[in-house]
């Protein structure tokens, strides 16, 4: 056939007056000129007229997954494989008269598709991992990190293809060669192998996903997690700084994610106020009355006298108040602050609500607030929680309490200040 060609380019010279024998240069260099534009006649009919028309119904498609792939060109680069099919093909055959450098160029296409192919691979590959993040699927499992491992492996066969094309050799030669490099590899790649090991832990166990909010505070995070990469993890601090984590790091060691109180749509709140001891004394009558107006404490006085009345019956010489039970403002408090926190709109009534009283240390009694929040925005949960304490150290004189407070140099002062006679 490539003969057949040559005469009829020789005919077809010596139409023109144009000694050309089917050897030679002219001959050569004419079906090199046909494979070039028949190459770019394929590339325009395939750019140009289908992809276009692709793109169109793209375009005018409901799903969005495919103008992911069209922004970033996949068809293009896929694309620029028919003319480099087209000339690996027709430009060995034009230079069976040259056979060094048929076997040199042929050799070169061959390279050129394998790269084309991976270029085109790589897009498609980004378009998936902007897919994921889209739809939220890299919250459940580590994409980017497939995503990076299957570009590095294709880049290694795309250099062991390249050198066996090159040295005309099986890839199966170089890939053997590969056992004996292990080592290097191993120390080479030592954070890529471990990342990777981390990260399929990581989505099995669904330990960190893009979006949570961890702490590590053994390389200063606390904040949102904004990648997971094929060997670190990007964690966006609240003070805006940027921390990386090592993706092996969070399988070896501790760290906290706060992703299950988001789910859970209740934050904590775990705050004591520390009661000066001085000031808990029994309430008396005219202070029971007094309280007894308190709407949150309406129903409460009445089963608790009933209660103590009933206990008191069986005892004896209840002048002495030791012997028997009685109202004490710190009980009354402490039964105000339940019902009042049961009664908060911003409280999450499903889950543990109780105020409680810890052992009492040198600063004073511990009266205890550990309850949930129905809102899980920062901002908003340290609203709810300086609305509460707000109100609890306002309300503590009506009950007859004091907040322990350690002495300040004013008070050392004042100390200095006072006369003696």
């Amino acid at each position: 056939m490539d003969q057949e060609i040559r005469l009829e380019i020789s005919a077809w010279l010596a139409g023109f007056g144009i000694d050309s024998q089917p050897s030679d240069g002219i001959s050569t260099s004419i079906m090199i000129i046909a494979c070039l534009l028949l190459a770019g006649i394929a590339y325009f009919i395939v750019r140009r007229v289908v992809i276009r028309a692709v793109n169109m119904v793209i375009l005018r498609s409901k799903v969005t997954w495919d103008d992911v792939f069209m922004r970033y060109k996949v068809l293009e680069k896929l694309a620029m494989l028919v003319p480099a099919i087209v000339l690996n093909l027709l430009v060995p055959i034009a230079l069976t008269e040259h056979q060094i450098l048929s076997s040199l160029v042929d050799r070169l296409l061959s390279i050129w598709l394998v790269v084309l192919m991976i270029r085109a691979i790589y897009a498609g590959l980004d378009a998936v991992d902007e897919i994921s993040d889209v739809n939220l699927v890299s919250r459940r499992l580590p994409v980017k990190s497939f995503v990076q491992l299957t570009k590095l492996f294709l880049f290694f066969v795309g250099i062991i293809v390249s050198i066996s094309i090159l040295a005309d050799q099986s890839p199966v030669y170089f890939l053997s060669g590969l056992g004996v490099a292990t080592g290097f590899v191993m120390l080479v790649f030592r954070d890529t192998i471990l990342g990777f090991v981390a990260g399929i832990q990581l989505a099995a166990n669904r330990m960190v996903s893009k979006g949570d909010w961890i702490q590590m505070d053994k390389y200063g995070a606390d904040g949102a997690v904004e990648e997971v990469s094929l060997t670190t993890v990007k964690v966006r601090n609240w003070d805006k700084t940027i921390t990386m984590i090592p993706a092996y790091a969070l399988v070896s060691d501790a760290f906290r994610n706060w992703r299950g109180m988001s789910e859970s749509g209740g934050r904590r709140i775990k705050r004591a106020i520390n009661i000066d001891i001085n000031s808990i004394k029994f309430l008396s009558e005219e202070e029971r009355e007094r309280l007894s107006k308190i709407n949150c404490l309406k129903e409460y006085f009445p089963a608790k006298i009933n209660e103590i009345r009933e206990s008191n019956a069986r005892v004896s010489d209840l002048d002495m108040k030791v012997n028997g039970r009685h109202l004490t403002n710190v009980g009354t408090f402490r039964a105000y602050l339940q019902e009042y926190l049961q009664r908060h709109d911003k409280i999450h009534k499903e889950m543990t609500l109780m105020v409680r009283q810890l052992a009492p240390t040198t600063e004073g009694l511990p009266i205890e607030v550990y309850i949930f929040t129905n809102d899980t925005r920062w901002a908003f949960y340290e609203a709810i929680q300086a609305d509460i304490f707000d109100h609890i150290f306002a309300i503590l004189p009506e009950f007859g309490l004091q907040a322990f407070q350690a002495p300040t140099g004013n008070d050392i002062r004042s100390l200095k200040s006072v006369k003696v006679d």
